[in-house]
């Protein structure tokens, strides 16, 4: 998507705002994640256990959650603006697995832009895609606020 200008930002309100690139999910993300977090469960972890009782390790929930600020880095680029913070996440849904191996991707789509604390609240409907799979691994409504420069 073309660079918008922060002034326009509602008038995108309902359209689809970029496709990012797939990334795979590897077993060395998913230990890195169990060891900053403290979840070690073994359907994640246990890879021999995993793969026996299973069919393969899946990652963790909140790991799909966590890449979308990394998959979202530029799909909207937004002019004139000097900063943007996370404000909090909506209707947070993990509708599939993601086995390790796998790769996956963000669509994601403006849904709202209102004034909030002297800039915009912003609010996308993130849709992480599984490759080859029907279902998507999570849908979740992001809420950022994004200041003017």
């Amino acid at each position: 998507m073309q660079p918008v200008e922060f002034k326009d930002l509602p008038d995108l309100v309902g359209q689809e705002t970029g496709v990012s690139d797939w990334v795979q999910i590897t077993q060395d993300r998913v230990n890195l994640f169990a060891d900053a977090t403290g979840d070690h469960q073994w359907i994640h972890v246990d890879v021999e256990r995993a793969n026996r009782e299973m069919g393969g390790p899946i990652a963790h929930g909140y790991l799909t959650l966590s890449l979308i600020p990394f998959l979202s880095a530029g799909l909207m680029p937004v002019k004139g603006v000097s900063r943007g913070i996370n404000y909090g996440s909506d209707k947070v849904r993990f509708t599939n697995m993601v086995r390790v191996g796998k790769r996956v991707r963000l669509r994601q789509k403006l849904i709202g832009v209102e004034p909030k604390s002297g800039g915009l609240q912003i609010k996308n409907e993130c849709t992480i895609e599984i490759e080859g799979e029907e279902r998507p691994a999570c849908v979740a409504e992001t809420i950022s606020i994004l200041y003017g420069a």
